[in-house]
């Protein structure tokens, strides 16, 4: 496992970071001012993390316009239940 001096979670590829930051916004409920907008390249490990700082991140304000962050919570939330029974 690939560990950074920031002891955040490491990701491999911008796109699999992004995933992650669309997953992180589909599983929990963030505030207006709150919660991972956008990742970013880290100068220590040269790999990508999430951050709450920052423009948000252009994938993920397009699933918020085209509906698919709104429909895998829904999803979600569905699972949700379901494992909870």
């Amino acid at each position: 496992m690939i560990k950074c001096l920031s002891h955040k979670k490491v990701y491999l590829t911008v796109e699999i970071a992004e995933e992650a930051l669309i997953g992180a916004r589909t599983r929990f409920e963030y505030g207006n001012q709150s919660g991972p907008v956008g990742v970013y390249q880290c100068e220590d490990c040269g790999y990508y993390h999430l951050t709450s700082k920052g423009p948000i991140n252009p994938r993920l304000a397009e699933c918020q316009s085209n509906g698919r962050l709104k429909l895998e919570k829904e999803a979600q939330q569905w699972l949700d239940k379901i494992k909870h029974k």
